[in-house]
């Protein structure tokens, strides 16, 4: 797995939020999905990866799209230059491993 620039994520409660979250966010910015993970009760975060600016830039839409449908974002966060220890983690979210 190739380190990223940077990784953003969005947390929020219900798929339908998390995937107006996602969408927005691929539309908004040069990033690409990583993938979801249902946190806990029906929390729902979602990743992606790219440049630090188009990573904030997904975000931010991501998170005015989730407010706009009348839901909350539990949390949100870019993270740029990631250590690489992270992909760890990442690689549990990640899509690919999903369809395995």
């Amino acid at each position: 797995m190739d380190r990223y620039e940077a990784l953003g994520l969005i947390e929020t409660f219900g798929i339908v939020y998390v995937l107006e979250a996602a969408d927005a966010m691929c539309k908004a910015a040069d990033v690409e999905l990583i993938g979801f993970e249902n946190v806990a009760s029906g929390y729902i975060s979602v990743l992606v990866h790219g440049d630090v600016g188009a990573c904030n830039t997904a975000v931010e839409t991501g998170v005015k799209a989730v407010e706009n449908m009348g839901a909350e974002v539990y949390s949100s966060v870019v993270i740029p230059r990631p250590h690489q220890d992270i992909e760890k983690i990442i690689e549990r979210y990640s899509i690919e491993n999903l369809r395995g």
